[in-house]
């Protein structure tokens, strides 16, 4: 089994190859090709990769290369995780939206749409590639916002699901709490990449979402940063992520008193890749869980089982809506459990979607298809657009103002701009 990662050279790698080694029972590879134009950082990753399998004693063997094609040919799957711009892009996302009062960060919001004109057609590209190479492929999407990218490759045509570590996360979280496996865990997760809700969580077939707030209420809101109260009023477990819009003001006022993410993410970086340089260092270093992505490496390897040895296995995934939310198009990308086989995703049925949730999901997915037309066809008034019907903007005055900000801190990455 042979699989490629485009992006092989973040520093996110380690972990998925840990995974690979630790589960190799479930996900069999012999053969794992790091692809990224970065020689310098593709090295240091590639010989820790080596050595963390060689330590777990693992057959697979590591390439790395800059040819996306070499690297793509005969993989029975490629996973994505590419940022385009780099950290210093990030940077610009997460601070520029500040000056007109809104929230600066890299999934959501006006610096969510940047990252998203920019990575779309650079996306695209990459999977038309890796298609006329390995047409049986299955492109498994980790970048950054997954649902638009996601939804981007499924209109084009390619066999793709997008992947997000929120879910797996929280199932992690709660078995901890309760005292259980993992596996025994279910959860009712629905909405939108980075906009979902846990509204039941099953354990032997009862729900314990009930007891999960009242026993450990202040544990899951502090992680949320979220007040307990507003965890019990709605009775579910928002993602981390609706405080974005819950505590709009809030996280601004905060954002602007404090070093961007990647600001933090980028030293850390550097220390992580001077750890890498190390010859004796076989295994993930622990700093590597205060990079974010945890679970990644499970989530991905049980992902891209179920896709290639038709285990029919549910798991969380972004697919294509197809009437599972009646109220959004067929063509949305929804965040919910699906059933997972060789033929891709099928989403398990959702019971109605409370007014309360569904008006933002909807809300979220007309911006969602109005960024898509802006990162495919460009121009101005489509990013305009696109501002406009964004809960987190939604002003003339601001949707206007941080246009002309994207489009001036990101002309070097939009070829229409």
């Amino acid at each position: 089994m042979k699989l490629a990662v485009v992006g092989g050279g973040s520093t996110y790698t380690p972990e998925l190859v840990d995974g690979f080694a630790r589960l190799r029972d479930a996900l069999p590879v012999t053969e794992l090709v790091l692809i990224d134009p970065d020689a310098e950082r593709l090295e240091l990753v590639g010989g820790l990769a080596r050595r963390i399998l060689a330590r777990q004693g693992h057959p697979g063997r590591v390439s790395c290369t800059a040819d996306l094609e070499a690297g793509a040919d005969g993989a029975d799957a490629v996973l994505l995780q590419l940022r385009v711009g780099g950290q210093a892009a990030r940077q610009q996302d997460e601070t520029w939206p500040l000056e007109c009062g809104c929230v600066g960060q890299e999934t959501t919001g006006a610096g969510g749409l940047a990252k998203a004109l920019r990575t779309v057609p650079v996306v695209l590209d990459i999977a038309e590639r890796v298609r006329r190479r390995s047409p049986d492929a299955w492109i498994v999407d980790f970048t950054n916002p997954v649902g638009i990218v996601t939804r981007a490759l499924l209109q084009a045509g390619h066999r793709a699901v997008g992947l997000c570590n929120v879910a797996i996360g929280f199932q992690r979280k709660f078995a901890r709490l309760l005292g259980v496996a993992p596996q025994e865990v279910a959860l009712e997760h629905v909405g939108l990449n980075h906009l979902t809700w846990e509204r039941a969580v099953t354990v032997g077939g009862h729900d314990v979402l009930p007891r999960l707030i009242a026993e450990h209420g202040d544990a899951i809101a502090g992680d949320l940063r979220m007040p307990r109260s507003l965890v019990e009023r709605l009775g579910v477990v928002p993602s981390y992520y609706l405080r974005y819009f819950y505590r709009h003001d809030e996280v601004v006022r905060e954002l602007r008193t404090k070093p961007s993410r990647a600001a933090e993410v980028a030293a850390m970086e550097r220390e992580l890749l001077a750890l890498y340089a190390d010859p004796a260092l076989d295994e993930k270093p622990a700093l590597l869980a205060e990079r974010g992505g945890a679970f990644y490496s499970e989530a991905a390897v049980a992902l891209t089982a179920s896709l290639l040895r038709d285990t029919g296995d549910v798991q969380v995934v972004n697919a294509r809506n197809d009437g599972t939310l009646p109220f959004l198009p067929d063509d949305a990308v929804i965040e919910v459990p699906a059933a997972v086989g060789a033929g891709g995703p099928r989403p398990l049925p959702v019971r109605p979607l409370e007014p309360l949730f569904a008006g933002l999901v909807a809300s979220v997915t007309a911006y969602e298809h109005l960024a898509l037309e802006a990162a495919l066809k460009g121009g101005r008034e489509r990013v305009f657009a696109a501002l406009l019907a964004h809960p987190l903007v939604g002003q003339l005055d601001h949707a206007d103002r941080l246009t002309d900000a994207l489009l001036a801190h990101n002309r070097d990455h939009l070829a229409w701009a």
